[in-house]
């Protein structure tokens, strides 16, 4: 680690040890024997596993009654060697029982009888007496092993009273091995079991296995493999104290680093005070601002209970704790920095590495007599030094100070949702105490990428694809925008799949570059057509009138202005789907219902200004993905740089990554535009959803769709935009009525049983049975004001949902579609009519032409020849005449007409296929010009 950030982790600590914040204690911390050091209870919450352990009840007879013993469970049997006490809970009441079967006595909670017995029904027992908790202090019983009774037979081996035992599982009584629970260590230095002199027995060494002080089970590891456990089960059938074996699946703590299960251990440790700073610390919390907001309740709930910190480590590297001590620890120096220590300790050279192996043997003369002040051997716990980072990372106070200061706090941390009890915890530890307020101001935090299959992923387990073989098969973009746009942003789990990367690449990539190559080659076409260089002209907007372009350019201003100010407040989670929704914007509708525009077919000024349009828009897409798709926005940049007037690149325009963020143009919003246009894509998708439901396809042609609306603004939003709605569901005529009866629109109600049934009851039955004798007027007037009043009883909004058609069993040729929200229907006719058959194969025609032209490589800027000949026609569905009378369709969509076959062999053939149309046969080819 860097020196200079080793030294400003040192100062932070001598700041809070010359504050009398810091201590030395023996506490129960979780324990690593995998790692040999003990961990912070942040750490032990980072790797919990669903494991299976032995889980048994033990007998321990009264002195005073042998033949009537306690029962104690425990699922961790490697503790009964060091057992010391029982604890009762001093409100529970407890049953003496005569058990039978063994005609002893045992006394246990009534409550958790079943974990004596399997069936209770069968069991034979009777209970002849009961007890209070408390009323069985001090009892003293027969020690489970002999180990430890001289040091604690006249002041262990009895029941304590403690409130921490629960009724939910076990036998009501808890055996108390103090040196493995806090709980248990707590309670028994209350009652004086032990005490600063007389320590609880620990017969586990620092590697998890057992020592000699216990004889039959030395050298046993005291969790790997469970072999300590069932010894100890052998050992107690064979003294005839167990009385009931069993496992139980329950989540248990393991190492997150070594992945070994974690046992509580009683170790010597050094530790910061939390409890004096927790209501500073709260205060500061409420100040700051997270994102997602319920992240910050999750963290207050966690500092609010927050114990005091255990900081130190038993391990060689990390960064040394700056404690010089006597060996009876009474006499301690705390060392702030490189030059205090050579100043205490008289060290002359250089002294540019602190880590162990420099600074250990040095030493600082006593002041107390005592000799030399030796090193504590502890090293700091990695979060300490990870939140000095504010501080360490700039070696401060030692230099930059100024620089620190105006930085201080800083504007943001990101980091994963596990760093609540990790990363943000110890920055708002250290800055509280430090300067009274958290390091940073705002605070974003991501959810957890797990394995596809839910678990964590895992180099043992190999659960999760090769990072590098995606990045190649897929882009690093592609990996980037679908990690942004996951539910890991919001601080939710992600199960990371492959296939939804490869779908950022199908749906949102390829869509965006297909949109920015669909643009060149118009402006190709515009070249070769009317000899036009295009050059972007951002003052053009200003004197375009055509809806779509007002539309589009209004949305790319609405989502600036929406992206500004969410990612102003840190809500990356919503900025993204936007930007997405801008891309479906482009591709699906305004290139889709613009192409004849921007072909060119409505002249070369209406052209320019849709060209114009587009590049405005994939200028502004192009800059505002930068952040998130750095690379395919950097060469769409490039590639639109050439149109981009000297006068209007930025001041340094080799990279989009060099260019500011767009700002909104306020002179483009246009609020009743894009209503207009959401309006009329409301009604394209209900359009569309219609003839999917009737499996007919955008090409053949319908006579006329009904929009049915009771407001009529929104009727003449829709009309303003007819042609676009008639060309994309290929309709002959769109009726727009405010007329509901005219079409016989039918009114119901279903109710929400679930919740009619828990706010109504009884009366629930009643309501549904009344709900069928509304009329429609009744239930219109539900929707316009919320509540109905049926049979007796108001129902809210929540309570029942309309439903709105045409009469069932009527005209079979209409086919209906509701969309709630915008409270509108629509009714397509999708009779076939012999006048639109024609059109409907002469669309299939185009559509077969469009894809051998793709099929060929040729660009809109290619001219060819195309020729047909119908070679079967078995069903007679009109294929050749269609050809034959459909040519201005032709012209107008594919700019030249399409010819029958003249001569086989004639002229250059680029492609030629044949293919079927409803069944008929056609022979396609294209010929060079």
């Amino acid at each position: 680690m860097d020196t200079t950030f080793m030294e400003s982790v040192w100062w932070v600590f001598k700041q809070l040890f010359e504050k009398d914040q810091v201590y030395r204690g023996y506490r129960v911390l979780p324990y690593s024997t995998g790692l040999n050091t003990p961990l912070s209870n942040n750490e032990a919450q980072q790797n919990y596993k669903d494991t299976q352990d032995p889980a048994v009840v033990v007998s321990f007879p009264l002195l005073d009654d042998p033949q009537t013993c306690l029962l104690a469970w425990t699922t961790t049997p490697w503790t009964l060697p060091s057992n010391v006490a029982l604890a009762a809970h001093p409100d529970f009441e407890y049953v003496k029982i005569l058990d039978e079967e063994s005609g002893k006595h045992f006394i246990l909670l009534e409550a958790l009888m079943s974990t004596l017995y399997k069936d209770l029904k069968k069991a034979k027992f009777k209970v002849v007496d009961r007890y209070k908790g408390k009323d069985m202090l001090g009892w003293r019983y027969e020690p489970l092993f002999d180990y430890f009774v001289e040091q604690f037979k006249d002041h262990g081996f009895k029941v304590l009273n403690a409130e921490y035992v629960t009724a939910d599982s076990g036998v009501g009584i808890v055996h108390q091995s103090p040196a493995f629970g806090q709980d248990d260590y707590e309670v028994a230095m209350k009652a004086g079991v032990i005490n600063e002199k007389r320590l609880a027995p620990n017969p586990v060494d620092e590697t998890g296995h057992f020592t000699d002080e216990v004889r039959d089970f030395a050298g046993m590891h005291v969790k790997l493999e469970g072999k300590a456990d069932k010894a100890i089960i052998k050992h107690l059938k064979g003294t005839g104290r167990l009385i009931r074996d069993s496992q139980i699946t329950h989540s248990y703590p393991f190492c997150w680093r070594s992945d070994t299960p974690l046992i509580y251990r009683a170790v010597p440790a050094w530790f910061i005070k939390i409890q004096p700073i927790i209501p500073q610390m709260l205060e500061n919390i409420e100040k700051s601002h997270w994102v997602p907001a319920s992240v910050k309740n999750r963290f207050t709930s966690g500092v609010s209970r927050a114990p005091d910190w255990n900081v130190s480590r038993n391990r060689y590297w990390g960064t040394p704790i700056p404690l010089w001590a006597s060996s009876d620890l009474k006499e301690i120096v705390c060392v702030g920095s490189t030059q205090e220590l050579k100043e205490l300790s008289g060290f002359k050279g250089e002294l540019t590495d602190l880590h162990r192996e420099k600074v250990d043997d040095i030493t600082i003369p006593s002041k107390q007599g005592k000799g030399e002040l030796r090193r504590i051997e502890e090293v700091f716990d990695c979060w300490f030094e990870s939140g000095s980072m504010p501080y360490a990372g700039s070696h401060y106070p030692f230099e930059n100070e100024a620089t620190f200061k105006d930085g201080f706090p800083g504007d943001f941390v990101a980091e994963g949702l596990d760093q609540t009890r990790g990363w943000f915890y110890s920055l708002a530890v250290l800055g509280t105490h430090l300067f009274g307020c958290l390091p940073f101001k705002n605070c974003v935090v991501n959810g957890i990428v797990l394995a596809e299959d839910g678990k964590k992923m895992s180099k043992r387990l190999k659960n999760y694809p090769d990072p590098a073989i995606v990045m190649t098969q897929y882009g690093s973009d592609a990996l980037r925008l679908y990690l942004i746009n996951s539910p890991v942003v919001r601080a939710e789990p992600l199960r990371f799949k492959e296939a939804g990367v490869k779908e950022i690449v199908a749906k949102v990539l390829l869509p965006f570059w297909n949109s920015y190559q669909f643009f060149e080659q118009q402006v190709a076409l515009l070249k070769k057509v009317g000899n036009i260089d295009y050059v972007f002209d951002p003052e053009a907007e200003s004197s375009n009138t055509n809806v779509m372009d007002r539309w589009i350019l209004a949305s790319c201003q609405s989502l600036l202005k929406f992206v500004n100010e969410e990612m102003e407040a840190y809500r990356l989670y919503t900025v993204v789907p936007r930007l997405l929704g801008l891309i479906e914007n482009t591709t699906n509708w305004y290139i889709k219902l613009n192409r004849r525009r921007l072909k060119g077919e409505l002249g070369v000024e209406d052209t320019k200004h849709a060209l114009n349009t587009l590049f405005e828009v994939l200028y502004t897409l192009t800059r505002g993905l930068a952040p998130f798709t750095p690379f395919i926005t950097d060469n769409v940049y490039q590639r639109l740089l050439p149109h981009i007037p000297q006068s209007l690149q930025g001041e340094d325009p080799r990279s989009v990554h060099f260019l500011a963020f767009p700002e909104v143009r306020s002179e483009l919003f246009d609020v009743a535009v894009e209503r207009r246009v959401a309006r009329m894509q409301k009604i394209i998708d209900l359009g569309r959803l219609t003839r999917e439901r009737r499996t007919i396809g955008l090409k053949t042609p319908l006579k006329s769709l009904v929009v049915i609306h009771t407001d009529a603004v929104y009727l003449e939003d829709v009309r303003s935009l007819e042609t676009y709605v008639c060309e994309e569901l290929n309709i002959r005529d769109l009726v727009l009525s405010a007329d509901e009866d005219a079409y016989d629109v039918q009114y119901s109600v279903i109710a929400d049983a679930k919740n009619l049934g828990q706010k109504f009851k009884k009366d629930a039955a009643k309501v549904k049975k009344a709900l069928p004798g509304l009329s429609a007027d009744e239930i219109r007037a539900f929707m316009k004001e919320g509540k109905i009043t049926v049979a007796g009883i108001e129902l809210g909004a929540d309570d029942l949902l309309v439903k709105r058609g045409i009469k069932e069993g009527g005209n079979a040729d209409l086919e209906p579609a509701v969309d709630a929200a915008d409270d509108v229907l629509v009714i397509l006719d999708v009779a076939s009519h012999p006048e639109l058959v024609q059109e409907g194969l002469a669309r299939e025609v185009i559509a077969r032409v469009q894809r051998l032209r793709k099929k060929a490589g040729l660009v809109a800027t290619d001219d060819v020849k195309m020729e047909y000949r119908v070679l079967a026609d078995p069903e007679n569905v009109g294929l050749d005449e269609a050809c034959r009378d459909q040519q201005r369709m032709f012209e107008k969509v594919l700019r030249r007409g399409v010819d029958r076959v003249g001569q086989e062999g004639e002229g250059d053939v680029v492609v030629q296929e044949e293919m079927e149309i409803q069944r008929a046969t056609l022979s396609l080819r294209l010929l060079r010009l």
